[in-house]
């Protein structure tokens, strides 16, 4: 191939976030990249705080501790643990079982964020 590098070519997650972020960037305040390097970096947020985005080929969202117990319950997420050893009890990694909510789950999520992260959504 002599030099020639070959374009990164997003995976079918990647595909799918980069459709529910264009769902949800029509919300007010909601963009894509914190701004920064490193975590985050290509996350979708939500004024200027993250609520959702592909970790390791995964979706991860931020939701209440209690919905986010539920979906482990229900098989339809697994717990996120950002790499330190411990999961975070306000993230949850969505798993192929609840692709079909994938946005609704991700817009839940930005609901949340947006209104301090200390109060359930009204809608799921």
């Amino acid at each position: 191939m002599g030099g020639t590098v070959m374009p990164d070519r997003p995976t079918g997650v990647e595909k799918r976030f980069a459709s529910i972020a264009a769902r949800l960037g029509e919300r007010e305040g909601v963009s894509l990249g914190s701004g920064k390097r490193g975590f985050g970096s290509d996350a979708l947020t939500v004024h200027g705080r993250i609520f959702a985005m592909v970790t390791r080929g995964q979706i991860v969202v931020k939701l209440p501790r209690d919905r986010v117990s539920e979906l482990i319950e229900r098989g339809d997420g697994l717990p996120f643990d950002a790499g330190k050893g411990r999961p975070m009890k306000e993230w949850v990694v969505l798993s192929e079982s609840s692709r079909r909510r994938w946005q609704s789950l991700a817009g839940e999520a930005c609901d949340f964020v947006s209104h301090g992260s200390r109060s359930r959504p009204a809608s799921r």
